[in-house]
């Protein structure tokens, strides 16, 4: 359950020390990648509550989500259709339910200590 935070973290912190800069024209898919890999790993972290975990599913989701978006976003820069706005739109509609659905778990986790604390 602690390896998807662990390698955010690990992500925030190489991204705060290491010198990299993304040029301009291609912040946008960046920017879409970014929030196909967050939706992978907010993804990644209910299913492991949900005891239901993969890591093949995870790493081919993880990747695979980024890449279709980075390039649906290239495709449609090319043909000057913002095809970009589905990806945000599906990514981030999966990123607010997965956080809900975490959410959830975490609340009823701590409605169940707090019950068993006022029992004693």
């Amino acid at each position: 359950m602690w390896l998807p935070i662990l390698g955010i973290l690990i992500g925030i912190i190489l991204g705060l020390i290491l010198p990299l800069q993304i040029p301009t024209n291609y912040a946008s898919y960046m920017s879409i990648a970014v929030l196909a890999a967050l939706d992978s790993v907010f993804g990644g972290i209910r299913a492991s509550l949900e005891d239901k975990f993969e890591t093949d599913i995870f790493i081919s989701g993880f990747f695979g989500n980024a890449f279709l978006a980075a390039g649906l976003a290239y495709i449609g820069d090319r043909l000057d259709v913002p095809i970009y706005l589905a990806a945000i739109f599906a990514f981030g509609v999966r990123l607010f339910q997965n956080f809900a659905a975490l959410r959830r778990h975490f609340l009823a986790v701590l409605r169940k200590k707090s019950a068993g604390s006022n029992e004693k």
